[in-house]
């Protein structure tokens, strides 16, 4: 129930945007006899498992967020840490988790963007995956012989797939940057997270160090 729910959703979501939203009418898909509704699972499982991406993706923007606004308090915390050390290798100690902190935000932003960035890509793929939909209910009509079938033209479905996952293609690699700025923000975070380690002695023991 809850799958036909939010496949009725997406379909409809679908429809009311102008992009790859050429569809066949319900009323020629109504009239297909069982054994042929029964080949389009295949198409309707892919349109189910691009929500999940979709939801999915969404999900790890929230993640990332929550995990950005703890590391800014973690970022303060370390600062007033700053303030109150009584020597100076408490001191040290401090500015080391203040680096660490900083460059842990930095690198959790630039994840964050790549994660936009891949959200965009996965609600691309769900408009694909209605387009593949819908010409497989065109390709099940126009088997079953449907009347009105006749007058909607495959090759337009054909196309509508093929343009839109060239987009997705186009989309993904356009993310290049964001993922070398992600791995390079991620290394430079090691990097303080490693010093900061050492001079605590032990990451596992230190009140500083937090793993993602």
């Amino acid at each position: 129930m809850k799958r036909h729910l939010l496949l009725s959703l997406s379909l409809l979501t679908a429809a009311c945007s102008p992009s790859y939203g050429m569809r066949v009418p319900d009323a020629l898909v109504k009239k297909l006899p069982y054994e042929t509704r029964i080949e389009l699972l295949e198409a309707e499982n892919d349109l189910a498992l691009a929500i999940d991406r979709v939801d999915e993706a969404d999900n790890e923007v929230n993640r990332a967020r929550d995990n950005i606004r703890r590391a800014k308090s973690r970022q303060e915390a370390a600062e007033d840490e700053e303030d109150r050390a009584p020597d100076a290798s408490s001191r040290e100690v401090a500015q080391l988790a203040i680096a660490e902190s900083e460059s842990r935000v930095e690198y959790l932003r630039a994840h964050q963007r790549l994660n936009v960035g891949l959200r965009e890509v996965e609600q691309l793929s769900l408009r694909c995956a209605f387009a593949r939909f819908e010409l497989a209910r065109l390709t099940a009509a126009r088997k079953a012989k449907v009347q009105g079938s006749e007058r909607l033209e495959p090759k337009d479905f054909e196309e509508q797939v093929s343009e839109c996952e060239a987009a997705v293609k186009e989309q993904r690699a356009n993310l290049a940057g964001d993922t070398k700025e992600a791995q390079a923000a991620k290394e430079a975070w090691e990097a303080k997270k490693a010093a900061l380690a050492k001079k605590t002695f032990d990451a596992r023991a230190s009140p500083y160090v937090e793993n993602l």
